[in-house]
């Protein structure tokens, strides 16, 4: 008897105690990280903005003392400047009115430089802040990351990836370790169902193979009366119903799960296979197959999706017309996907009754679980496979009577 793996371990714990009034405030959680980081951003930026508008401003003080727009020769003022106009003839007053004017021009000329190389100094700051912010953003934001793509991961296939995070005690390490628990709990689960699928599936199989081999003898018995004979095939009938219904149930709680292991399969082949072993009950029945199957390639489990194919198939050929009916399979693939499509002639089927023929022992209002037409778990089977390859199966009322079934998979 295989060995049941052992669970894996628990997460590490977080060092500090929920409980403790005082530790949980000194711990470096991401408001206290986030508080220093943006704080002391903002701190150098202030600091560089006031170094840089300290240099420009002593560098505009120094231009505009360097030369004057006036000059003193000989006793008399001079202007050096277009726009400083001094007169020739004046007293004190009207050539002190005159230089107090031609300095206070040039402070505006001064500021209105200082006015344009401040704007370009915030402006190489800003980009400067933008870039630094979005990649210590990125930084302190990368254990989100790494959570989320190994919650990608787990609900793609594997229950045994964990996330492991390694850092300080902060709150995305508390996530971290609170969804590695989480996973271990879901993957003990998992492997519990798994098991106890794979006992139930031995337990109820070998009753049922036993009474089958019982009865087969019995009426493999020349000598058996009449009646007998017509109740051993009674039982069976119903003894081969029961197996279908245990391997249904049986399928239906496996393709639930993701598929773990995946080859490459053909759906065209996979099609093909499934109109062959059907083939004589659609002769039997007057129905005649249709379609061309384009290769259309999915990485998936090969006997489910054969499944699926399979009951898609046998439905459309049991809920179909007396006369002159038919079944058009197709395969294509296209846009990063691949699309099984099952359409048949049949009975009119009301837009309301869609969602409930993928339901478990579920029919339309005409069937009953009790008819030779199946179990009633052909199309939920079908669903649930489907979304274990990641991909969705829909139904649509064909104008005239039956069904277009059509199974979409992710390339």
């Amino acid at each position: 008897m295989p060995q049941t793996p052992a669970p894996p371990h628990a997460p590490p714990k977080p060092t500090w105690d929920p409980r403790d009034p005082v530790r949980p405030l000194l711990r470096p959680t991401i408001r206290i990280r986030l508080t220093l980081l943006y704080g002391g951003m903002f701190l150098i930026a202030g600091i560089l903005l006031l170094a840089i508008i300290y240099l420009f401003t002593a560098q505009a003080l120094r231009d505009s003392t360097s030369e004057l727009p006036f000059k003193v020769v000989t006793g008399t003022v001079t202007a050096t400047t277009d726009w400083c106009r001094l007169p020739d003839k004046s007293t004190g007053e009207q050539l002190n009115n005159a230089v107090s004017m031609c300095l206070r021009h040039q402070s505006d000329l001064a500021l209105d430089d200082l006015l344009r190389r401040s704007l370009f100094a915030l402006l190489g700051l800003s980009i400067i802040a933008f870039a630094f912010g979005y990649a210590m953003a990125g930084r302190v934001l990368s254990p989100l990351g790494r959570i989320t793509r190994t919650a990608r991961q787990v609900a793609g296939s594997d229950l045994s990836r964990r996330i492991e995070l390694d850092g300080p005690d902060d709150e995305f390490k508390e996530l971290a370790d609170t969804f590695d628990d989480m996973l271990g709990r879901l993957e003990r689960a998992f492997s519990a169902q798994q098991r106890f699928v794979a006992n139930a599936s031995h337990e109820l199989r070998t009753p049922l193979a036993i009474n089958r081999t019982l009865l087969e003898v019995q009426l493999s018995d020349p000598g058996a009366p009449v009646e007998l004979q017509q109740l051993g095939k009674t039982l069976l009938a119903t003894n081969e119903r029961s197996e279908q219904l245990v391997e249904g149930l049986l399928l239906l709680a496996r393709s639930d799960n993701e598929i773990v292991e995946r080859k490459p399969v053909d759906l065209a082949e996979v099609a093909s296979r499934a109109v062959d072993q059907v083939h004589a009950e659609a002769e039997a029945k007057g129905v005649e197959f249709r379609g061309e199957r384009a290769p259309a390639v999915v990485q998936g489990n090969g006997v489910l999706l054969e499944r699926i194919a399979l009951n898609l198939v046998q439905n459309a050929v049991r809920y179909n017309v007396p006369e002159d009916g038919w079944v058009e399979v197709t395969t294509e693939s296209g846009d990063g996907q691949a699309v099984l499509e099952v359409s048949n002639t049949g009975p009119v089927v009301p837009a309301y009754e869609i969602d409930n023929i993928f339901e478990p022992f579920r029919r339309l209002r005409q069937d009953r679980t009790g008819s030779d037409k199946g179990v009633g778990l052909g199309l939920s089977i079908a669903r649930s496979v489907a979304r274990a390859h990641g991909g969705r199966i829909i139904a649509e009322p064909r104008e005239g009577g039956g069904l277009v079934m059509r199974v979409t998979l992710p390339i």
